[in-house]
């Protein structure tokens, strides 16, 4: 089972070796400049670094695939708006704009261990102590939550495919027990971490 933001994948590329940092801050500074600018070309522009990046990155395209998948069908969705809405070349730029944003977080997922990252965090929050923030929790909420992102997405095709293998195909038949089952796994994880003592 994929999760949809990608997995690490050890590796040499330049994407690899840059520090943390740098790569969370480039991927806000590209972002910002794919959100603030518009127009196809610009959008096509923007898509076609991602792509660069990607190569950089040496991202398997079966991964790609894998992972952007349920987004690419979320642009095409939002896309299919954009023309209804406002024209065939909003729908073309947001089409565009939603896959670069995911291949560009895909970029640094595959390249970034999540240790590192939530380490990064660790750092950058420890000036902040003094104001009462505990950046070890903070920590610990930022490692469940990336932990949970597979396990929930898991959860979403078990509930689907056991709504399709009893012939249910309403949205309520679906999500009902898919949210039921979220809420259990959270009360699971919240009390196997007060046994623990954390948290309390």
């Amino acid at each position: 089972m994929s999760s949809p933001l990608g997995v690490y994948r050890p590796g040499t590329s330049v994407l690899h070796r840059l520090p943390v940092g740098a790569k969370l801050l480039g991927l806000v500074v590209a972002c910002t400049a794919v959100v603030v600018t518009h127009g196809p070309p610009a959008a096509l522009v923007a898509l076609g670094c991602a792509v660069v990046l990607a190569l950089v990155a040496r991202i398997p395209l079966a991964t790609t695939a894998r992972s952007l998948r349920l987004l690419l069908v979320i642009a095409l969705v939002g896309g299919a708006f954009q023309w209804w809405s406002s024209g065939a070349s909003r729908a073309l730029e947001t089409l565009l704009d939603v896959v670069t944003l995911g291949l560009l977080g895909l970029c640094l997922t595959v390249t970034t261990a999540s240790g590192d990252l939530i380490d990064a965090f660790v750092r950058w929050l420890e000036p902040f102590r003094r104001f009462g923030v505990d950046p070890d929790r903070v920590a610990l909420t930022i490692s469940l939550t990336i932990s949970s992102l597979p396990e929930t997405h898991a959860l979403a095709l078990e509930t689907r495919d056991a709504a399709r293998a009893r012939g249910l195909r309403s949205a309520r038949a679906y999500l009902t027990p898919f949210v039921i089952r979220v809420v259990a796994r959270a009360h699971e994880t919240g009390a196997a971490l007060q046994a623990r003592g954390i948290g309390d």
